[in-house]
């Protein structure tokens, strides 16, 4: 999308729960198309005075019951099959987007003051890939923590946390890497 990285922080964002509130009373968009887009889409419909959930197909990939809840909730509007064009801040902040429409070729305009990203999320782990063990989306798997099947090493972080991906959670699990590694350290000493 045009201007997205430019406007982090000033109107475009990756995470309802940390910048919802911001957006209180105010119209926004959600972009994307799966399970986190609806969710989303309804979690920042307890703030924003209309949310406005933007894919570029008329089917989605999330589950039949999230879909549901987002069009049985009053304040979303879903807008389909558009794609994103231009996130217009004229003065430096979202001021609204410019939609294209895919079908039809239309271009819309959308006055709004945020847009929340949520077309989902690929982990950094293809280095690991064939060396430690991953879930079908590429996350890789911990046991008891953060160990993984080969001694010695530890995982922390998104790359293991394809739920909640947030800096707190991050940081909690890179702290029990770390204690982790510590122990692993001290029980290894020759």
């Amino acid at each position: 999308m045009k201007g997205e990285k430019e406007l982090i922080g000033h109107g475009v964002s990756t995470c309802a729960t940390c910048d919802g509130y911001f957006f209180r009373g105010k119209p926004i968009a959600v972009v994307g198309g799966g399970d986190s887009a609806m969710e989303e889409a309804n979690f920042l419909s307890r703030y924003a005075s209309k949310v406005y959930l933007i894919h570029r197909r008329n089917e989605f990939r999330a589950s039949k019951i999230m879909i549901e809840r987002a069009r049985a909730n009053e304040k979303v509007e879903f807008v389909t099959p558009f794609a994103v064009q231009e996130i217009l801040a004229p003065e430096g902040f979202v001021e609204g987007v410019r939609l294209h429409n895919l079908e039809s070729k239309e271009t819309r305009e959308i006055p709004l003051d945020g847009v929340f990203v949520a077309i989902g999320h690929d982990p950094n782990t293809t280095v690991f890939k064939g060396k430690l063990e991953t879930d079908s989306n590429g996350y890789l798997l911990a046991k008891h923590g953060s160990l993984t099947s080969i001694p010695g090493v530890f995982v922390a972080g998104d790359v293991q946390d394809h739920r909640y991906r947030q800096a707190v959670t991050a940081a909690g699990s890179g702290c029990m890497a770390a204690s982790d590694a510590e122990k692993f350290l001290e029980e290894h000493k020759h």
